[in-house]
């Protein structure tokens, strides 16, 4: 699946950054703590009802029902309906948008630190031949 970038950013220095507004509102629903939990608990257990996910928190159904839907906005769950229950499950697809768009920034890491090493160790060799 390829980035679809809705909108750049322009900062300060002049640099301007695409962003992809489906990976950044992932981000923001998973920024808060009982979404993350909530999203948590739903990776380790399967589908919930709101019910369900009302018991982990001391909060309100009502709640917890305005936390489901940021995190249906974001496209990290999604409700059916099933007899009279709504469960919650989780979605995939702009969970793994954003696990790629981290994946690619690790691997860029990476190997900035390992260029960073090679070099430390450059200097370190030559330091060490020239005594």
């Amino acid at each position: 699946m390829g980035l679809i970038f809705n909108k750049n950013v322009e900062y300060h220095s002049g640099v301007t950054i695409a962003v992809d507004d489906r990976i950044a509102e992932t981000f923001r629903a998973l920024g808060d703590p009982v979404r993350f939990s909530m999203v948590e608990y739903l990776s380790r257990h399967g589908e919930a009802t709101v019910t369900d996910l009302a018991g982990l928190f001391p909060i309100s159904l009502q709640a917890v029902s305005r936390h489901i839907k940021v995190l249906e906005k974001a496209g990290v769950v999604s409700q059916h309906r099933h007899g009279r229950e709504r469960p919650v499950a989780l979605e995939s697809e702009d969970v793994a948008a954003a696990v790629g768009w981290l994946t690619v920034r690790l691997e860029r890491l990476e190997r900035r630190y390992a260029r960073l090493d090679t070099l430390l160790t450059e200097l370190t060799d030559d330091k060490d031949s020239s005594r």
